[in-house]
């Protein structure tokens, strides 16, 4: 299997950048099965700064919580990786940095951790514009650990651009 392919990432980010500049916008994201590697592809672009506020690594339910005002009971109805916990991490990630747009993601990135309702490779991501309510998706990956990151960060940025593009 070949690493990630890092030159898609990064022309990915580069073109959120472009739009985010152009529209005088900034992003944050909350992360949990990436560990940081979203906020890691937009600031490998340079100039981030101009529209990167800051990145949320929320791997643990308290966290999420914590930092991010995730609903215990949206926790314990519906678990960690969710549609809802998703949306509540772009919301909660929106709010707290007091930026314009958010993504969230949370899944089983594997290789073990899976169930029969959310097998490995599981991902559900949120992505937040201004004061309208969260957008939620579900994606299921194939493929290692390193893919199904690989695969949802590339999700996460796309969404932001298609949001962008479409919403703001």
């Amino acid at each position: 299997m070949s690493g990630p392919d890092i030159a898609a990432l990064d022309a990915r980010a580069a073109t959120l950048g472009q739009l985010l500049l152009a529209k005088h916008r900034h992003v944050v994201t909350a992360e949990s099965c990436t560990g940081g590697w979203i906020a890691q592809s937009i600031t490998a672009i340079a100039g981030s700064s101009d529209w990167f506020d800051r990145g949320y690594v929320t791997y643990s339910n308290a966290a999420k919580m914590d930092m991010l005002g995730v609903a215990a009971g949206t926790l314990a109805d519906h678990g960690a990786v969710s549609g809802e916990t998703a949306g509540e991490m772009a919301a909660g990630a929106l709010a707290a940095a007091g930026a314009d747009i958010a993504v969230a993601v949370t899944g089983v990135a594997g290789p073990a951790g899976g169930s029969a309702e959310k097998p490995v490779g599981t991902v559900w991501f949120g992505w937040c514009l201004g004061e309208q309510p969260p957008i939620t998706r579900c994606c299921r990956f194939d493929g290692d650990r390193q893919r199904v990151r690989e695969q949802t960060v590339a999700v996460a940025l796309d969404g932001l651009i298609e949001l962008l593009e479409t919403g703001g």
